[in-house]
């Protein structure tokens, strides 16, 4: 990004996101043609230390929390920024994926970062990665997630952020997010996933996700299999760390479903509003509010029983927002929307929306080819009539399955299966199925889950 004039130099400027996506991930391509291993011999965290040494960076804020798991993880992430929010702090998230924009990845007080700051920073920091690039080896990368991370800490110090949350990736212990100097940790559940990258055993996968422990910090976890839990113990004791799991009387309560949500009750908070319809986020906002909690007791230590901190916790989670999670998008039919590419994550869906569907009831599924796609038809298929197939292109190194394969497993099944080759084909393939009384469940990747953010216009710019 440096062009030579004569003898003299020029600094280019990002005018574009284009090219500064194409700049962010230009090393990462070394390995594009490669075949992939288990992240401790491929990944390296080095190349990101030296980018934050080279910026001092961080900067700011004064806390830092890591979230990891692999289920919820980022659902705990926003709903313990609404809840910081609610209790006066000045709060950074970054999270991973992103539905609609990259900016989405980086957000202060629930506002993505803008166009021209996203640009304006990485510019800023551009000589720090050439430095750092420009010695690199062989397949040795900075990783995208690396500078993403620079970026948000360089924002966050901009912005007086105090607290910051920081969404792992992929594992821990070899994620670039797990290099800041957090004292806190969280997990939320840990299953068996990524098992080309992590290892195929739940203790593995454990392993790589007790990274984020801090020495002589304390771990915070959602209560897991006790393959993992043993895991994480072992950690944590290794790391002179100390690290509690979520039992029953940390666990909220469901009362009822309502309108706009779920009421929950936990003590001594009482009866909550949790505006976000999955069944599974009980559990997330549970092990939110002990994280907040935890946070609290070190920064200010309120007494728990104070009624002005019980109604920032209340009305801080009745503010929580995250898209794309058991999300409903439309009435006249209904249609609701998850992430649920695995048997598991369609199982929660199911369970969740269960009482809210009317039938007749259409299924919309659109699973990666390495996932267990013909799983997922197989729950899908128990509560609905027509099964629609589909796909998209957004990203060309995800690869869906072909339409033979995908209507062959789903036949497998008994199922009435369709295939389209498009999100809005196999909307209008729904709605002629269901009418305006029926129920369409949308189970897809999270960038299908984008397109329908972009379908039905929803603002994902600010949480």
């Amino acid at each position: 990004m440096i062009a030579a004039i004569g003898k003299s130099w020029v600094q280019l400027v990002f005018h574009s996101k284009e090219a500064a996506l194409d700049y962010i991930f230009r090393t990462r391509r070394r390995l594009d043609d490669a075949p992939r291993g288990l992240d401790e011999d491929t990944r390296d965290t080095a190349a990101t230390t030296k980018l934050l040494r080279l910026a001092n960076l961080p900067a700011a804020p004064s806390e830092f929390v890591v979230i990891t798991g692999s289920r919820g993880k980022g659902s705990v992430v926003s709903i313990m920024a609404r809840l910081l929010q609610a209790l006066g702090y000045r709060v950074g998230m970054v999270t991973s994926p992103h539905l609609v924009h990259w900016n989405e990845r980086i957000r202060v007080n629930g506002r993505m970062i803008p166009n021209d700051d996203f640009l304006r920073i990485l510019n800023d920091l551009r000589p720090h990665i050439d430095a750092v690039t420009g010695n690199l080896p062989g397949r040795q990368y900075l990783s995208p997630q690396g500078i993403f991370l620079a970026m948000a800490l360089g924002y966050f110090a901009e912005k007086r952020v105090e607290i910051a949350l920081l969404e792992v990736g992929r594992g821990g212990r070899f994620d670039d997010i797990a290099v800041v100097p957090n004292r806190l940790a969280v997990f939320a559940p840990i299953l068996l996933e990524h098992t080309a990258l992590l290892g195929d055993t739940l203790e593995r996968i454990a392993w790589h996700k007790a990274g984020i422990i801090p020495s002589a910090g304390v771990a915070l976890s959602a209560a897991q299999p006790s393959q993992a839990a043993a895991i994480l113990r072992r950690e944590a004791e290794l790391q002179g760390a100390s690290i509690h799991f979520l039992d029953e009387n940390d666990r909220a309560q469901l009362q009822a479903d309502t309108d706009g949500g779920q009421l929950i009750r936990l003590a001594p908070y009482g009866e909550m509003l949790l505006p976000l319809l999955g069944r599974y986020q009980i559990e997330n906002a549970s092990l939110a509010i002990a994280a907040v909690e935890t946070l609290q007791a070190r920064l200010s230590a309120p007494a728990l029983e104070d009624e002005g901190y019980l109604e920032s916790i209340r009305s801080g989670l009745a503010q929580v927002k995250w898209f794309g999670r058991v999300q409903k998008l439309d009435q006249g039919p209904a249609i609701y929307v998850d992430g649920a590419i695995t048997v598991p994550s369609a199982e929660s869906f199911i369970e969740s929306v269960q009482p809210r569907l009317s039938d007749p009831v259409a299924a919309i599924v659109g699973v990666p080819r390495d996932r267990d796609y013909a799983g997922v038809y197989g729950v899908m298929a128990r509560v609905s009539k027509k099964l629609i197939i589909t796909e998209t292109d957004i990203n060309p190194n995800t690869r869906f399955p072909s339409r033979a394969d995908a209507l062959r497993a789903a036949q497998v099944l008994g199922a009435d299966a369709t295939y389209t080759d498009s999100l809005r084909d196999a909307l209008d393939v729904a709605r002629e199925f269901t009418g305006e009384s029926g129920t369409i469940l949308l189970a897809v990747s999270l960038m299908l889950v984008g397109e329908c953010m972009l379908i039905w216009n929803v603002d994902t710019t600010q949480l």
